[in-house]
């Protein structure tokens, strides 16, 4: 077999498995549009200055436990950092390199 009639073969291949798996790959590709609004979302509310938890929560409209968990990824990647204490929250805000 030569290498054009491989290629094609793997083409073929692939074309098939995305039309098997679209279902899969649309609710996929929903999450990650969703999430990107979450994170822009978050972004824009501490913009301006950190917040706490709940204050981003009321914000954005979602529920704390969903802000936090995508804090923690944004933390994670270096988007976020904890920039202190109100009572007993810690206050989220952008890093230095990101605003």
């Amino acid at each position: 077999m030569t290498d054009r009639e491989k290629a094609k073969q793997r083409t073929q291949m692939l074309k098939e498995l995305r039309e098997e798996h679209k279902d899969t790959v649309a609710s996929t590709q929903e999450r990650f549009k969703n999430q990107k609004k979450i994170y822009r979302d978050i972004n824009k509310v501490i913009k301006d200055g950190p917040k706490t938890v709940p204050e981003i929560a009321e914000a954005v409209g979602l529920e704390t436990h969903v802000v936090l968990w995508n804090l923690t990824v944004l933390k994670k990647y270096g988007n976020v950092s904890e920039a202190g204490m109100s009572g007993e929250y810690f206050l989220y805000g952008l890093t230095e390199e990101k605003k």
